[in-house]
């Protein structure tokens, strides 16, 4: 168990401080500069009403004092004015950092989105769809408050500590030197209190990442864990991480809730001292008790600004490890790009050569070794062979989800490197083993790669694979909504709707990967007579192991540990002696022989 939850935990507590990366983050706010600087202005007359109101009360206790109440009325007036003044001011200014943030925030997840979208295949191999997840939400949530409130708040605070300082100094610098006095104590409790508690947030911070990882998979792979009653296990698990959170949580609990203890007490003292050496100046030095009242009100609220401030920090520094996660995300460069002279890939005819390609996933073990073929424009091609032996790589590299590591991938002679990405596979429709049914109606589902196509076009499409019939038993037919992942679907269903979806593109180039390996028999010898006509005139690549997928196409290719053993259609493979294909042939027909 223990050994599970470290598996899950791959992020560094500590963040050092980038000030590059948090401008970075600041300049998402540019496009509201005016908010901004309209919100500091209000900021600043919400500051001086919050300091009046004091101010105009310590006056009109020095009238009643000296019982004389002709400017009474108007100091009470005016404390009822700045209050509302300052509320009204305060209510703006968040009302326009709250809008502000909120939008910065917005482009800041469409970028992130749009670059994530914009990654390779290899991008993906190596991150969790979990932790992904938690960058697009968790880490761009967790900045809302630095950007609206934090910095702002920060400002607010330091411009109030200038103003209590200022105004006390001219109310009585002695005084005000005195209840300074215990600073020094106070910076002290809270370095101590603060550098402990940073580290006790941080880990809870990685406890949360954990079980939203964690619960991501735990929810996608949940028919794996019934099928293989791992429930009690899988509650196990979720329990000690559960417990972790509650543990990590208690222990930053104790230190968070210390510091502003700590920060009162030391207070209190500077306050008491003020009120004894107070005393004697109001004996000694005629300070009045007006100013007195004034100073202790002021010293206590110089306090506050200090906890706000050092809460500040220990937020911008776990705000930190966000905004560095974000940007490390989206300086991550795709392996596949335009280069910078990529010119658009004119309509294509569907002629593919290899020209002594190789490549590897890991730069080491090589999948791929000098493979070479040219296939005319409009012939189907079927690649058979085991497992890992590189088929589906070939198809890959010919929609370039991978850049060769040596040699060229050619369409009507254009290397795939040097045409613009999305010309070349727009002209390409790619089925894989595992459809992917999106949430939604499956008129939408079926219209997904080509958005202009009409309802009779989704419908046509529908009916050459064979489809339509079981759609119009659906509720609503085309209309019908399904689930994410098509879980309202059987497999069969989903990959046919994927079928259709990848036809109504009208490629030039087709691939199916394993399509049909999930499809009845019958249902397979319906699709069989539609691609009789459908491939008619497309290049196509089908990856399969039924025989009856394959024999019909015009070249099959055996492809053996990262080369191409066998090529020749079926009659020609079927009478080499020893021969791959000649065995796969023999051991599926003996296999068909058994189960019979």
């Amino acid at each position: 168990m223990a050994r599970v939850i470290r598996q899950l935990d791959d992020e560094a507590l500590e963040r050092p401080f980038n000030k590059k990366q948090l401008l970075r983050l600041l300049s998402y706010m540019k496009p509201y500069r005016k908010q901004i600087a309209f919100s500091l202005v209000l900021m600043i007359i919400a500051t001086v009403c919050s300091l009046a109101g004091p101010f105009l009360m310590s006056r009109a206790i020095g009238e009643l004092e000296a019982k004389v109440f002709d400017n009474l009325p108007w100091l009470l007036g005016g404390m009822v004015f700045t209050a509302l003044l300052g509320a009204l001011c305060t209510r703006q200014r968040v009302r326009w950092m709250d809008t502000a943030g909120r939008k910065a925030l917005t482009a800041l997840r469409m970028d992130l989105f749009h670059h994530i979208q914009t990654m390779s295949f290899s991008f993906f191999d190596t991150r969790s769809a979990g932790k992904l997840l938690v960058r697009v939400i968790n880490d761009v949530n967790s900045l809302f408050d630095l950007i609206t409130n934090g910095i702002v708040n920060m400002l607010i605070e330091c411009l109030m500590m200038l103003m209590l300082l200022g105004i006390m100094l001219a109310v009585n610098w002695k005084l005000t030197l005195i209840g300074m006095c215990i600073i020094p104590l106070l910076v002290t409790a809270i370095f101590f209190i603060k550098t402990r508690m940073r580290l006790r947030w941080q880990q809870v911070r990685v406890k949360n990442s954990t079980m939203n990882g964690y619960l991501h998979e735990s929810l996608t792979g949940m028919r794996v864990t019934e099928a293989f009653v791992r429930e009690d296990e899988n509650a196990d698990t979720f329990r000690a991480v559960n417990s972790e959170i509650r543990t990590r949580w208690m222990r930053a609990i104790i230190y968070n809730a210390a510091l502003w203890p700590s920060i009162n007490m030391t207070g209190q003292i500077g306050t008491a001292l003020v009120y004894i050496f107070g005393y004697m100046f109001m004996r000694s030095d005629g300070l009045s008790l007006a100013d007195l009242l004034l100073l202790l009100w002021y010293l206590g609220r110089f306090w506050e600004p200090l906890n706000v401030l050092s809460n500040f920090y220990n937020s911008l520094l776990t705000a930190m490890a966000s905004i560095e996660r974000i940007f490390e995300i989206m300086d991550t460069e795709s392996d596949i790009q335009d280069s910078p002279d990529a010119y658009p890939l004119p309509p294509i005819q569907g002629r593919v050569t290899f020209d002594h390609v190789s490549f590897s996933y890991d730069h080491e073990k090589m999948v791929l070794n000098n493979v070479s073929f040219d296939i005319p424009a409009g012939q189907t091609i079927a690649l058979v062979g085991p497992t890992g032996a590189g088929k589906s790589t070939v198809v890959n590299l010919i929609s370039r989800f991978y850049d060769t590591t040596a040699g060229e991938v050619l369409i009507d002679g254009h290397d795939l490197k040097d045409v613009q990405l999305l010309t070349l596979r727009k002209q390409m429709s790619v089925m894989m083993q595992d459809p992917f049914i999106f949430s939604g109606s499956i008129m939408e589902n079926i219209r997904y790669g080509r958005l202009d196509a009409t309802d009779d076009e989704v419908i046509k499409a529908a009916k050459t694979v064979y489809a339509h019939d079981f759609i119009m038993q659906m509720p609503n037919g085309y209309q019908t909504e399904v689930n994410e992942r098509g879980s309202s679907l059987s497999q069969g269903q989903k990959q046919l709707i994927s079928f259709a979806r990848a036809l109504l593109n009208d490629p030039k180039i087709l691939i199916l990967d394993e399509a049909t390996s999930s499809i009845d028999t019958h249902t397979e010898m319906l699709i069989q007579k539609a691609l009789e006509v459908l491939l008619k005139g497309r290049t196509s690549f089908v990856i399969a192991h039924r025989l009856s997928t394959i024999r019909n196409a015009d070249c099959i290719m055996v492809v053996q540990d990262g080369h191409i053993a066998e090529r020749g259609n079926h009659d020609e493979l079927i009478r080499l002696p020893g021969g791959h294909y000649r065995g796969l042939c023999e051991a599926q027909y003996r296999f068909m022989t058994t189960e019979s």
